[in-house]
């Protein structure tokens, strides 16, 4: 088991809120800058920092966990955290809300007619779960996807979360950094263009270029996509990274001088530099320059009953440090009062990209829910909307999580006009020749229950803009009734 002192864990944690604090008032004047920056430092007032999202959003995500518990947490309990706590409407923010409000669950959400799913609101705000799980990065990715596939499905907005998380969680045990980016490309498809993107950031510092040279390189990979990207600014924060060798200040000028989406990059450049050295890294002038405190921008502060979000770096690092205790021991690593403890034999178990892998078996207009003897998956086969007379095809999988094996009846609750067509009784079988994902929830044992069925539904002649057909899965010899809804646009 991997011990972890937790003098110097906290130490970690509120050198990550720090460095991110710094990071985003540094790199917000600059956003959306399209050239190159060279700045020396801050360029706000003195007193007090300015208000970053990137922050803003985890604060919504503590407060989750502090309410649910870990176990609880997923991408539906997320989801209507979001619609409850966080105020933007821009970008994919906006788009993600938007369907959710129209029915779409998540990862749906972030996949249906969302033009900004390759964009960058959630790789920056991937901190949270590492500080919950520190040096348990097959944990902490998975919250990740929870977390990113709100609003971004299964795009490459997802692909860079799950890459930063990895080296965010790992980096709690390990400060070489090129393990740490090896180790994120070993959790995302090779292929994607956030792995291109990261292999061409460490060719360009490699190559022994102007730091300046090796953006342009990032930009060539990356410049079809467009800006505000999340392959791109990912690759601009590892030149920070690279180019600043180990220097907090140097990184961050150019981190945020690559241009941009320039707050994102500072801010988790400066994180990453906080989980791996601690305030230890941190200059004094600069974190005395915007002090402790958190300002908000994108909270909705008023709806927070339950529990206030933090006021500051202080108290966001007591509050983490506290839920992570029993997390971390749920995931194989002790929170002790002795010294750190682990082996090479240990790290070696950080890499693989079994998580993604299963991840991308399902498709991408698919979410998943639970009923009280298991849960449910939905696969549409295409991008979930429909005209009248026309026909869509989903898959039900259903997933049994008691001791013995059950029977399913299928009924439907159809729009008018509607029609269905598939089969109705459908009874789970044990050691299936191929393991069917289950949408990220747990790992799924050889024995795994799961019964599965596909349906065609067709439109009738009148087509709503929202239409919502409901599946009612009957057990026989249980008293549940699962309802699981199917939303269509029209």
């Amino acid at each position: 088991m991997i011990q972890l002192n937790r003098a110097a864990l906290r130490d970690k944690l509120y050198a990550c809120w720090l460095g991110k604090n710094i990071g985003g008032t540094m790199g917000t004047p600059f956003e959306g800058a399209r050239q190159i920056n060279h700045i020396t430092g801050y360029t706000s007032p003195k007193g007090e920092p300015l208000p970053n999202d990137d922050l803003d959003l985890q604060l919504a995500w503590l407060t989750a966990v502090e309410r649910y518990g870990i176990d609880q947490v997923d991408e539906n309990i997320l989801g209507e955290t979001w619609l409850t706590y966080v105020t933007p409407h821009w970008n994919e923010y906006g788009i993600g809300k938007a369907n959710m409000r129209s029915g779409l669950l998540p990862p749906l959400s972030g996949e249906y007619n969302n033009p900004w799913k390759d964009s960058n609101g959630a790789w920056i705000r991937t901190e949270i779960w590492a500080g919950l799980m520190p040096a348990c990065p097959n944990a902490a990715v998975r919250y990740a996807y929870y977390d990113a596939c709100v609003d971004h499905g299964l795009a490459e907005g997802t692909m860079a979360a799950i890459f930063v998380e990895a080296m965010e969680s790992a980096a709690y045990v390990i400060s070489d950094l090129r393990r740490l980016i090896q180790l994120g490309l070993s959790k995302i498809p090779e292929q994607s263009r956030t792995a291109q993107s990261v292999r061409a950031a460490v060719e360009a510092y490699d190559s022994g270029i102007a730091w300046e040279d090796a953006r342009e390189k990032v930009r060539e990979v990356t410049r079809d996509l467009g800006w505000f990207e999340a392959p791109a600014n990912v690759g601009y924060t590892l030149l920070g990274l690279l180019y600043g060798e180990g220097d907090f200040k140097k990184t961050l000028c150019v981190a945020i001088g690559c241009g941009d989406d320039t707050d994102c990059t500072g801010a988790t450049a400066g994180s990453l530099m906080g989980i791996m050295y601690g305030t230890k890294i941190i200059p004094e002038d600069w974190k005395e320059y915007i002090g402790d405190r958190i300002i908000t921008v994108s909270l909705n502060r008023g709806d927070m009953f339950y529990k206030k979000a933090p006021e500051n770096c202080t108290e966001l690092t007591d509050r983490v440090l506290a839920a992570a205790q029993e997390i971390c021991r749920k995931n194989g690593v002790e929170i002790t009062d002795g010294p750190d403890s682990w082996t090479e034999k240990d790290l070696e178990t950080f890499a693989g990209r079994e998580f993604v892998e299963q991840m991308l078996q399902v498709s991408r207009y698919s979410y998943r829910g639970r009923f009280a003897t298991g849960r449910w998956l939905v696969e549409y086969d295409r991008q979930p909307d429909i005209a009248p007379g026309e026909s869509i095809r989903v898959k039900l999988t259903l997933f049994n999580d008691s001791t013995q094996q059950q029977s399913y009846d299928v009924n439907w609750m159809l729009p008018e006009g509607w029609t269905v067509s598939g089969k109705k009784h459908l009874t789970t079988f044990t050691n299936p020749s191929r393991l069917l994902p289950d949408g990220g929830c747990t790992d799924i044992p050889a024995t795994f229950l799961y019964a599965s069925g596909e349906f065609t539904l067709t439109a009738g002649e009148q087509v709503e803009g929202v239409n919502r057909p409901v599946a009612e899965v009957l057990q026989p010899e249980h008293p549940w009734l699962a309802y699981i809804p199917l939303t269509i646009m029209g």
